[in-house]
């Protein structure tokens, strides 16, 4: 292939940021033919689409995504450079780029990607959401450092990446006070009948959760079946239903969502996960990550 022309790339960033030729034309102050004569220029020579019509946007292929992100990479060097030409501090941070499972707890995904901000150098972090399958199929082409997960790779999975155990804790069931109130007694006997929302069932949680009801001849009333674990909470602060959640959070569930713990299930657990592209970690951020996790989040 030809060497990149680093204007027409310019011009393909600033689309893509905009997610229009006629905004990106209005910023740069250029009349649209110019514009999107150079992005074709620049598919030709790459021999691939970069965008494809979403509604009234532009969204980006697959392969327009890896060109974007070495394009910020690029960009960002050279405003870094032009600062540090001019005498200016760059302020430029490490960029720590994290796929999260949308089953996992918000408050834990948080704990764990809390130590990142505590390192002597400054990080910038971009995070996405997504079911796991999917964050793994787009992996390398996000750039991602680092996926937490609530399962580890399976040998169907097909992602050439390492898996990572953070830890494991036990769940506690939690319920607004009025709910809390009727069911705290004769816990857990108390559950059978008792009105639950549940994570759906495509997650780890929900099927260790499903055996332990069988195990226990329990059989609860299934309020709704909820992804998102952050919505689960908030319908359970309205007195919705009953939930579970990790016990290692319990305190700050409480103060968040002002309901109260009613058990705890100590063998029912809670794993995490993160999934690498490498084996040997070489990203401080994500090696703060997992020591953190390890030695303070969930010690053995």
């Amino acid at each position: 292939m030809e060497r990149i022309n680093y204007q027409h790339l310019f011009y393909f960033w600033n689309v893509a940021r905009e997610e229009s030729i006629t905004r990106a034309c209005e910023k740069l102050h250029l009349a649209q033919p110019t514009i999107s004569g150079q992005l074709a220029v620049l598919e030709q020579q790459i021999g691939e689409k970069l965008f494809y019509k979403q509604g009234r946007k532009l969204a980006l292929t697959d392969t327009g995504r890896v060109v974007f992100h070495y394009a910020e990479e690029i960009f960002s060097l050279g405003r870094e450079l032009s600062n540090t030409l001019k005498g200016r501090p760059t302020g430029r941070a490490l960029r720590l780029v994290v796929g999260v499972a949308d089953a996992l707890p918000k408050m834990v995904v948080y704990r764990l990607i809390e130590p990142a901000f505590r390192l002597p150098e400054p990080v910038q972090i971009l995070c996405y959401e997504d079911k796991t399958e999917r964050l793994l199929s787009d992996m390398a082409v996000q750039g991602m450092d680092l996926v937490l997960s609530d399962a580890p790779l399976t040998p169907t999975s097909g992602a050439k990446a390492f898996t990572h155990l953070l830890g494991e804790c036990g769940v506690t069931v939690f319920g607004a006070p009025g709910l809390a109130a009727t069911y705290r007694q004769n816990f857990p006997r108390s559950l059978s009948g008792a009105p639950f929302l549940l994570p759906t069932a495509n997650t780890s949680l929900r099927r260790s959760l499903d055996q332990w009801f069988d195990a226990q001849s329990i059989s609860p009333a299934i309020q709704a079946e909820i992804e998102d674990s952050a919505l689960i909470k908030t319908f359970g602060s309205g007195g919705v239903g009953l939930f579970v959640a990790p016990s290692n959070v319990e305190a700050e569930i409480q103060s968040q969502y002002g309901v109260e713990a009613i058990g705890r299930i100590d063998s029912v657990h809670e794993r995490f996960y993160a999934i690498t592209m490498r084996r040997k970690l070489k990203h401080p951020a994500v090696t703060a990550i997992l020591e953190n996790a390890r030695d303070k989040l969930f010690p053995a």
